[in-house]
Parts: structure tokens; C-alpha cells; sequence
């Protein structure tokens, strides 16, 4: 098995006790002047940008439900909205938040401390509700701070598809256990075969389309080595690494799942069920809540709309959630207000907390540069009881 630290040396277990490197980014191997630069998209003037966009985003939204006629019961709704609620679905946020840290630490790299991890995570899930298409803002900033690192090209790209593969899983497994549940009246709620038993055949579907993608790992990669030899077109060339590092990922997420690591799957899990218990929460904020059942598939499926490219996804999975809770018989107007509130906790939450995070970040690139390059492979490190060891890729 791949493991996603890399020891060579053959008794160094993955989370070794470290004293001490001699690791200075500026003489790391393969990596540029440039690329070591902040992306103009992670510039202080495009997320600045970014914020106010969505600043304006949200406020328009606001205004809409303010003025716009035929809304009273929905402005009524949300001025009754209970404070306490709506508090515990920002801790939900937060502990979602969590989640995802140990996930991207588990399978980025073992031996980065964990306040380094909570500032690239936190960094990223910012960049989630500021940039669009479900979450690629905050896997590119990922990317650079670990190129920052000297981590190589093809590194980051397999394991940001096994990252990716990880913590959608958890959505998939979701929909299908669900799906299953509500069917046979195991969980109560909606019981309509097309609500229920076909999102679970399509979501395991997908789950088969992924293994077979694995298999053919290395097939493509002996055929990358052909098109190398032949002097190939670049385009063809980027397309099948590409295709290589998916297939990889692939892999990789399936042998990090195998393993069983328990900080890996309590990641996963809590990244997924503490936000859907975020949507839990805002509908008690304004009343009674659907069955749990109800609001785990709904919000699985609604949050599809997310692959909208607008930041933060706003309107795509806002219309997307409110569709499909109307789908399983729940009033447009309950499914409105706990969708907005459920929206504006888990865009700002992140927001608030990402940029605060992204400036520690940037600072510990500064001056703490081997805290990241720790994670580069066949960098050379001193390992208690073993002495000088190359952490191989």
C-alpha cells in the first residue's frame, strides 16, 4: 500500500517523532521564483474583491426577500427566528469545519502540525464560499502553499483527487444508506421510488464508475510513457496526465480507506453530518423540523446546485436545497427560511474564520518555511532512534 506520508526507511512508522530539519524553501528542488508567489487570484486585492462581491451577493438577496411582494409569510417567518438555534448551527459550522482539517491532514501529510494544517484547511474552506465551482478556490490555494513547500506538481494533483474522492464519499454513501432507508421504511419520511431508491442506484452507480476508473491507472500511465517517447502533442500529453493523476487518486483514496485510519473516517463523517445538522438546526430555528431522513437526502441532493459557477454557490444551491425539500412535501416557505439561514451561516462562518486563517498562513510561509516543506518528499529529515532519513515520495 501507497502510504500518503512516504518513509523510506523501513521501520520509520508514518507519524514519526521528528526533532529536527534542515528543509529552507528557497533551496528546495523543482520549484520556481514564481510559483512560489501568491496566485492573482489569492491576491489581498481579488479576495477583497471576492468578499465585496459577495458581500453585495448576499445583500441583494436580502433585498429581494425584504421588498419583493408576496413574501410576507417568509418575512415573517425569519423575524421569529429563534437566536439560540441559529448560534448552535454556527458551532455545527465549526466542528464541519474541523472535519475537514484532519481529513486534508490525513491525507496531505501526517508529519504537518496540526496548527499548520488548521491554517491550510481553514484557508480553504474561506476560499470555498468566495470563489465557484464546488470548492476548486479552496483546493488551488491548498496547492500553492504546499508547492510553496516544494511539494511536486504531480504529488498535489494525486493526492487532491483522493482529497476531493474522501470527502465526497461520505455524501455518496449517504445518498444510497438513505435512499434505501426511506424506501423500505426504515427511516420515515418520503417513500417515492424515484426520490428515494434511484438517487441510491445512481450514487452507487458513480461509487462503481470510480473503482473501475482506479484499475486503469496503469494502462494510462504506460501509455503517458509511449506518448513520451513519441514526441506527442501537448495537449494530448496534459489530457492523459490528468487522466493518470485521477486514476491515481483514485487509487489512493481507495488504499487510505482500506487502512481505516480513525481520524481519516471520523473527518469524513464530520465534515458531512455536522453541516446537514446545520439545516437541522435552522429549521428549529423558525418551528418544527422535517425527519432527519428528510433533510439528509434533501440537502445531499441539493447541494448539487453548488457546481454552479458563482461564489460561495449562491442562488445555485440555495434554489437547489429549497427544490428539493418542496420535492419531499416540505412547505416552500419553512424550506426558505431554513435554507437562507442554513446559507448565511455556512458562507460566513468560513469566510470570517478562512481569512483570518489565510493571514496566519501566509505569515508561517514567511518565516516558518520548513513547517510545510516537511511534507515534500525525498526531503531529508532526522528522525529520533534512526538518525538521518530521505522521506521518499
Amino acid at each position: 500500500m501507497r502510504s500518503s506520508c512516504g518513509w523510506s526507511a523501513r521501520s520509520s512508522p508514518c507519524e514519526g517523532d521528528i526533532s529536527s530539519t534542515n528543509v529552507d524553501r528557497p533551496g528546495l528542488p523543482g520549484v520556481s521564483a514564481p510559483e512560489l508567489d501568491i496566485p492573482e487570484e489569492l491576491s489581498r486585492r481579488s479576495l477583497r474583491t471576492r468578499l465585496l462581491l459577495l458581500a453585495g451577493l448576499i445583500l441583494a438577496v436580502v433585498a429581494i426577500v425584504t421588498l419583493l411582494p408576496g413574501l410576507g409569510s417568509l418575512r415573517t417567518r425569519l423575524s421569529h427566528a429563534s437566536a439560540g438555534w441559529l448560534v448552535l448551527g454556527v458551532g455545527l459550522k465549526v466542528l464541519s469545519g474541523l472535519g475537514y482539517i484532519a481529513v486534508f491532514r490525513m491525507v496531505f501529510c501526517r508529519r504537518m502540525t496540526w496548527r499548520v494544517s488548521s491554517e491550510i484547511g481553514m484557508s480553504e474552506l474561506g476560499a470555498n464560499a468566495l470563489f465557484p465551482t464546488g470548492g476548486a478556490g479552496g483546493l488551488a490555494l491548498g496547492a500553492w502553499a504546499l508547492k510553496r513547500g516544494g511539494m511536486p506538481a504531480s504529488e498535489i494533483a494525486r493526492r487532491t483527487v483522493a482529497f476531493f474522492l474522501l470527502t465526497s464519499v461520505a455524501n455518496v454513501v449517504g445518498v444510497i444508506l438513505i435512499g434505501i432507508g426511506l424506501a423500505t421504511g426504515l427511516l420515515h419520511g418520503e417513500r417515492n421510488l424515484l426520490l428515494t431508491i434511484i438517487p441510491a442506484a445512481i450514487a452507487t452507480a458513480a461509487i462503481a464508475g470510480a473503482v473501475l476508473a482506479g484499475r486503469t491507472a496503469e494502462g494510462l500511465r504506460d501509455r503517458l510513457e509511449r506518448l513520451d517517447d513519441e514526441a506527442s502533442p501537448r495537449r494530448t500529453t496534459v489530457a492523459l496526465k490528468s487522466l493518470v493523476a485521477i486514476a491515481d487518486g483514485v487509487n489512493e483514496a481507495l488504499e487510505l480507506l482500506r487502512e481505516g485510519n480513525a481520524w481519516l473516517l471520523a473527518g469524513i463523517i464530520a465534515y458531512l453530518i455536522f453541516d446537514m445538522l446545520i439545516v437541522w438546526a435552522t429549521f428549529r430555528a423558525f418551528g418544527s423540523a422535517p425527519p432527519l431522513g428528510v433533510i439528509f437526502m434533501a440537502y445531499l441532493i441539493g447541494e448539487l446546485g453548488g457546481l454552479i459557477p458563482v461564489p460561495g454557490g449562491i442562488g445555485g444551491i440555495d434554489a437547489g436545497l429549497v427544490g428539493t425539500f418542496v420535492l419531499y412535501n416540505v412547505s416552500i416557505t419553512s424550506a426558505a427560511s431554513a435554507v437562507l439561514a442554513y446559507r448565511a451561516i455556512a458562507l460566513w462562518v468560513p469566510a470570517v474564520l478562512g481569512s483570518g486563517a489565510f493571514l496566519l498562513l501566509r505569515r508561517t510561509l514567511r518565516r516558518e518555511a520548513a513547517a510545510i516543506a516537511i511534507c515534500a518528499p525525498q526531503t531529508e529529515m532526522e528522525v529520533i532512534g534512526i538518525g538521518r532519513v530521505v522521506i521518499g515520495g
